[in-house]
């Protein structure tokens, strides 16, 4: 987890109001404009949960009350811009200091940020003070992180693991002594396995090969061929060639998700196995990082949509751990709270401020993971390659 912090220091905001950042001759500076500031005043932290899809931000005070909050759309820059992303984060900020009851040019103390696509330490640069830049009364400080941080810092500020599978996956991990290490998140071109952008994508293109002979799909493909139909109002398979090229939307693509969810519910055994296939490659992304920590228990943060399939991906997670020789238990919690909550309080925490927070309100406990109890004895699994990575169909729905 990377981070850049646009601020000055936290001793200093007695005095002055705000900082404004200048760029220009390619290089940037800042200038500091002063004004007193009234300390006797609420303070304001903000923060913004920023997905592939949606995004969400929330403004609390010193209590960690919240007092405003917005949505809006997607805020990864890699996808919509530096510019884009920084139009998109004020958006939402004076859509909620106006329900907040706080005037547009009134900074917060801090403004925390944790976007899907914010793992360079030199683009969050750039995006906080693009932010600074468009409204200098935005926040007295704006501090960029990974999406990973945000959901990890909500519910696990101590340490833990936070994996993320919505439009697509990233998974990171931080020790209780601060190591950090983290696995995926490369977008949909060259990971986002378990993600719902490559779900809808495995079950397309198992039917398009089970069409042209290519591989022969081991399940009936009826049920799930015609969803596609109708999710994509096409009759043959040409007509599913302007959604993966010229009009490409791959919020409206990983979408088809939820209807193969759906399918999964009522019994498919195609859907089915994708989503076990989908389990085997997130906990691939855990067990990856696991091994590179001694930990004998281990929270997981469990965030993004494709999670609200658990029983679904369930099989395939267990298969894998097991292959893997996972040995800690595993803890995995859901949020009851968005993760722009966490952004804020780090932001709080990186201006020597410490926001009230509280683990049962913002968490649930929806499975644990013991490893005696899903050993595999006789070898015949073989762990997640991303291409032929077993479904682990073998593995019934058991609890432990």
């Amino acid at each position: 987890m990377r981070e850049y912090v646009s601020y000055f220091p936290f001793f200093c905001y007695q005095y002055f109001e705000s900082v404004i950042l200048l760029s220009g001759g390619g290089t940037s500076c800042f200038v500091i404009s002063y004004f007193k500031s009234n300390k006797a005043n609420t303070m304001y932290f903000g923060g913004v949960e920023g997905g592939a899809t949606h995004s969400n931000l929330v403004i609390c005070d010193e209590k960690g009350h919240v007092l405003g909050t917005a949505q809006g759309p997607e805020t990864n820059h890699w996808m919509v811009g530096m510019d884009g992303c920084a139009e998109r984060v004020l958006a939402m900020l004076h859509e909620a200091k106006n329900k907040a009851g706080i005037p547009i040019d009134t900074p917060l103390d801090a403004l925390g940020l944790a976007l899907s696509g914010c793992e360079q330490e030199s683009s969050n640069k750039d995006l906080a003070a693009r932010v600074i830049e468009k409204d200098a009364n935005s926040a007295r400080a704006v501090i960029v992180q990974s999406d990973t941080a945000g959901s990890l810092a909500t519910a696990a500020p101590n340490g833990g693991m936070v994996l993320i599978a919505g439009t697509g996956s990233n998974c990171f991990i931080r020790t209780p002594s601060g190591k950090q290490h983290g696995c995926g998140g490369w977008g949909y071109l060259l990971g986002d396995e378990g993600g719902a952008y490559w779900i809808a994508h495995r079950a397309i293109k198992a039917i398009f090969d089970d069409m042209d002979g290519m591989h022969k799909c081991a399940h009936p493909t009826e049920k799930v061929w015609k969803k596609v139909k109708e999710y994509f109002a096409a009759e043959n398979q040409a007509d599913l060639l302007p959604h993966v090229y010229k009009h490409f939307d791959k919020s409206f693509f990983s979408g088809f998700t939820l209807k193969l969810s759906e399918l999964a519910n009522e019994g498919d055994s195609l859907s089915r196995h994708i989503f076990a296939e989908a389990g085997g490659a997130l906990a691939a992304h855990a067990a990856a990082l696991i091994q590179k920590c001694d930990m004998d228990r281990l929270r997981v943060v469990c965030v993004g949509s494709v999670w609200k399939s658990w029983e679904h991906l369930k099989p395939g997670w267990l298969s894998e751990l097991a292959a893997r020789g996972v040995k800690a238990e595993l803890e995995l919690v859901r949020l009851r709270v968005s993760s722009a909550l966490g952004a804020a309080w780090l932001a709080a925490k990186e201006v020597n401020y410490e926001l009230p927070h509280d683990d049962s309100a913002y968490c649930d406990i929806f499975y644990t993971y013991h490893p005696e109890d899903h050993s595999i004895r006789n070898g015949d699994h073989k762990p997640h390659n991303g291409v032929n990575n077993g479904a682990g169909e073998g593995i019934k729905n058991g609890t432990s």
